[in-house]
């Protein structure tokens, strides 16, 4: 779309000489998603895989869990009062017989970049709405070795970031660590979403033979994405919250945070790490 980032002039002071240059930023805009041409939720975004990110939010609040239940996405014409399409509105529509919730202001429907959706606060809501409880059969094991060598490999696959510094990533990862997808945004939650997103438009869920690595901290809101998309390890390179483990405990995910080097905190879901590891293999 050619919004992904944007150049602004800055002041530049590097050891007492002061200049004057452009730089790239990335750029943050909202985006109000409609579900069935009702307002839903306005997200501050990184424009780019906008129906990705529609659909995979919906898979996150329970509303779609098959491609088939998707009948279309489409940006909203005459968003702005002299009619043009400023691309920051999306309607999702549902298929012919999919039941709309009741979306009244039972949770905040506005989200931000840094904290993503702030007013669920039971475990209770993910657990009656998952459309895909984590079921990797046989489980899914990974080695020790090969899970603290995944943020090298998202990092090094983040485009944007390399020419802005201010993106976070979500990858996908299989279990013999190759990167299935990779996506950037100014919000966790936003780059989960857009990754939930794809796999539900190709019918690609469950996630269950999935690792899904996280830029930054492992939130709530995160963790609960990977439960509703079916996948079974979430890692971190920062800290968990303490709802987020919880819900991993209840659910069976796998959490594992300060994945730095060859260090790691595992809060849930250990029995998937393969804890005795030699040259990158499970014993």
């Amino acid at each position: 779309m050619g919004r992904v980032t944007e150049r602004r002039r800055v002041l530049r002071i590097r050891d007492g000489a002061v200049g004057s240059r452009p730089d790239t930023l990335v750029a943050e805009e909202p985006l109000e998603i409609r579900l069935n041409g009702k307002p839903l939720a306005i997200t501050m975004r990184t424009p780019g895989d906008d129906f990705a990110l529609a659909a995979g939010f919906l898979a996150s609040e329970g509303v779609l869990g098959r491609a088939e239940e998707l009948a279309n996405i489409v940006y909203c014409a005459g968003a702005t009062t002299d009619g043009s399409n400023t691309y920051n509105v999306v309607d999702v529509r549902l298929a012919p017989g999919v039941a709309v919730p009741d979306i009244s202001l039972e949770r905040n429907v506005y989200t931000t970049s840094s904290c993503g959706l702030c007013g669920k606060a039971s475990l209770d809501a993910v657990r009656t709405t998952a459309r895909w409880p984590i079921a990797d059969t046989p489980p899914v094991r990974v080695a020790l070795d090969l899970l603290a060598a995944l943020p090298d490999r998202l990092r090094a696959a983040q485009r944007v970031f390399d020419r802005t510094g201010g993106l976070h990533a979500a990858g996908l990862f299989s279990p013999e660590g190759e990167l299935l997808d990779l996506r950037e945004d100014v919000g966790r939650h936003n780059a989960v979403d857009k990754l939930v997103g794809r796999a539900l438009r190709s019918g690609a869920l469950p996630l269950s033979r999935t690792i899904l690595l996280v830029s930054g901290r492992a939130s709530f809101e995160l963790a609960q994405k990977a439960v509703m998309a079916g996948i079974p390890v979430l890692a971190a390179v920062s800290a968990p919250s303490s709802l987020a483990v919880d819900l991993a405990a209840e659910t069976g995910l796998t959490l594992v945070g300060f994945l730095r080097g060859n260090s790691m905190n595992v809060y849930a879901g250990e029995q998937r790490l393969a804890l005795g590891t030699r040259g990158g293999r499970p014993e």
